[in-house]
């Protein structure tokens, strides 16, 4: 692909995954106040799980890509689970809840399939493959936080720094676009394949909704 390529590549595959976006259902309880209290407590419960094992992945995509920009963009992923994981404490304190909920919780296959695919990506997927499918993926993760933020301060009570996990992910950082559509195109110049890249990014599209839905079920 000639220079301009990621950013074509990433409009193409947006446009792609935008015909799979339907309703979430999880997000819409959350949002207007009718999410029952054990399935907030089942969502950081999943999230305490899901963070951890994506900052691990990108820690391990950083070491295996450790030349700039692709170095720089997996490193930056690796320490901003750090900091969501703090954030999460905040959430998990303000739900009330103790180490033997946690420690008891089962976890659910479809809300951990996002974290697997992920790892599983960092072990096998190429740099544009895991940049193009997390950069077309900040749509949909973004609103879905941003709807969860919300209803969490108007119906439920929480404070700032409760939702911090959810505003935290909200918008991505200044810049991260940019990085990441330069790692995009660090791939696409080296022989990387485009089809791979829509590939990954589809199937993380499809557990990202899968982990909402899961949500909604009860068990």
């Amino acid at each position: 692909m000639t220079i301009g390529g990621a950013d074509r590549l990433l409009q193409e595959v947006r446009q792609e995954l935008a015909t799979m976006e339907g309703r979430n259902h999880f997000v819409e309880l959350v949002a207007e106040g009718s999410a029952p209290r054990e399935r907030l407590v089942a969502l950081a419960c999943e999230e305490l799980l899901v963070v951890p094992s994506d900052r691990r992945s990108f820690a391990f995509l950083a070491a295996r890509f450790p030349e700039a920009p692709a170095g720089e963009l997996f490193l930056s992923l690796a320490q901003g689970e750090g900091v969501a994981l703090s954030h999460l404490g905040a959430l998990v304190r303000a739900l009330g809840l103790d180490a033997s909920t946690i420690s008891s919780y089962e976890p659910r296959a479809g809300c951990q399939a996002y974290a697997a695919y992920v790892a599983w990506l960092a072990l096998n997927g190429s740099r544009s493959q895991v940049a193009v499918a997390l950069l077309a993926n900040l749509d949909a993760w973004g609103s879905f936080c941003a709807a969860v933020a919300a209803g969490l301060r108007r119906y439920y009570g929480l404070d700032d720094d409760a939702v911090g996990f959810f505003d935290f992910f909200a918008s991505p950082p200044p810049g991260f676009l940019e990085l990441g559509l330069a790692v995009v195109q660090s791939g696409l110049d080296a022989g990387e394949a485009p089809e791979a890249s829509r590939r990954a990014a589809r199937l993380l599209q499809h557990y990202e909704l899968a982990f909402w839905d899961t949500l909604v079920i009860r068990r």
